[in-house]
């Protein structure tokens, strides 16, 4: 008899149900079938929790169970649901030195200085570019970093402030524009406007959903260059769509490679974005950096020093240190509407302004295009100069 109610107690256990994983996804919709209050009442009905709008692709970031996904999906007005995925920081084992005291003596970045950006400055400082660093966010009060940092956005939390709980994207930041002002480091263009956008949290990472808001953060404030030293290996057709909405809207995109050693990741890998891939001193593609048809250009990403979160500074290495010399040298050519205005109607398009960065890159490798350096390491003095 014992025995049976233990077997009928083991039954009951095993006949209950486990609970649905609960899943990110965004929700794209049809234009012009349903309004917003429908597309509202419809995620509701099927037991979807709505986290964020995200109006550049028409669509939403929700939480949805697996079997309300499948029935949602059907449902007239909505085109497609995306899985949210996770989105990376593009750093290679992290901090390789301990992060120096604040305001150190100023120096010279080795990779500032081998794309020859330090050659322009007389011509160009890349003032009043606006550059979107779609990061971490950036250290807000950092003394090498505060005058040129113009606004920004946590698209996490929008009601938080944009500063910088990882160091990830204070690196980047002080690549593209630490300004000049003899502690610390010197970036690429030191008098461009710097808007820190964080979209990935205290540990370097984060959801499509919000790189997504950030990008379209970046349009309705006129941003001219978005930095993304982040990536993904999932190509999800929302993530796609936003970068076309984004090079539609005019703004230069540049992106990390990726640190894999294999295929480009995404965003890089779309067309509209200029992918960047990592050299060391010698010239030479980095081992990680990752490789393939998708790369447009290369810069210095290995050993890179800069500014970080803390007041300090720190020496870092990937592509996500590569990617914002291409972003600080498009800056600087922004500037210099007569070296990129191919067609003549006054401004400079995104495709414009890689054309200028790619025809006078210094090529390296094999003569022309290939798949470790693109068109070559990119070249401020001649983009600018030439």
């Amino acid at each position: 008899m014992f025995g049976i109610v233990l077997s009928l107690a083991g039954a009951a256990l095993t006949s209950q149900a486990a609970p649905e994983p609960i899943a990110r996804k965004i929700v794209v919709f049809k234009s012009g079938v349903l309004n917003e209050s429908d597309r509202e009442a419809v995620i509701k009905k099927f037991g979807g929790v709505k986290i964020k709008d995200l109006k550049l692709i028409n669509g939403k970031a929700v939480l949805l169970p697996p079997k309300a996904e499948r029935a949602l999906a059907k449902m007239e007005g909505v085109l497609r649901i995306d899985d949210d995925v996770v989105v990376e920081a593009l750093v290679r084992g992290g901090i390789s030195a301990k992060p120096a005291p604040s305001q150190p003596a100023e120096k010279l970045p080795w990779g500032v200085d081998r794309i020859d950006a330090e050659k322009v400055w007389v011509t160009t400082t890349g003032d009043p570019i606006k550059v979107a660093i779609i990061d971490t966010g950036i250290e807000l009060a950092h003394t090498d970093l505060a005058a040129n940092i113009k606004g920004g956005y946590n698209a996490i939390n929008p009601l938080r402030s944009a500063n910088d709980d990882n160091g990830h994207g204070t690196h980047v930041a002080g690549i593209v524009g630490a300004i000049d002002n003899e502690i610390g480091v010197i970036g690429v263009g030191p008098k461009i406007d710097l808007y820190a956008v964080k979209v990935l949290d205290k540990n370097g990472s984060g959801y499509l959903s919000d790189i997504i808001e950030g990008l379209d953060w970046a349009i309705d404030n006129e941003m001219q260059v978005v930095n993304m030293s982040l990536g993904t290996a999932s190509n999800v057709l929302s993530f796609q769509d936003a970068v076309k909405r984004v090079n539609a809207a005019g703004i230069v995109q540049v992106a990390a490679a990726g640190n894999s050693g294999k295929a480009v990741i995404y965003p890089a890998a779309y067309s509209e974005v200029i992918a960047v891939s990592a050299i060391d001193k010698t010239d030479t593609i980095a081992s990680w950096s990752s490789r393939g048809p998708e790369v447009d250009l290369a810069a210095p990403g290995v050993s890179i020093y800069s500014t970080y979160k803390g007041q300090t500074y720190a020496t870092l290495s990937g592509t996500s240190m590569a990617s914002p010399h291409v972003a600080g040298a498009a800056a600087l050519v922004l500037t210099q509407t007569a070296k990129c205005d191919t067609d003549g109607n006054g401004i400079c398009s995104p495709l414009e302004v890689q054309q200028r960065l790619e025809i006078t890159a210094e090529d390296l490798g094999i003569t022309g295009k290939d798949n470790l350096y693109g068109f070559g390491l990119v070249d401020a003095e001649q983009a600018i100069i030439q």
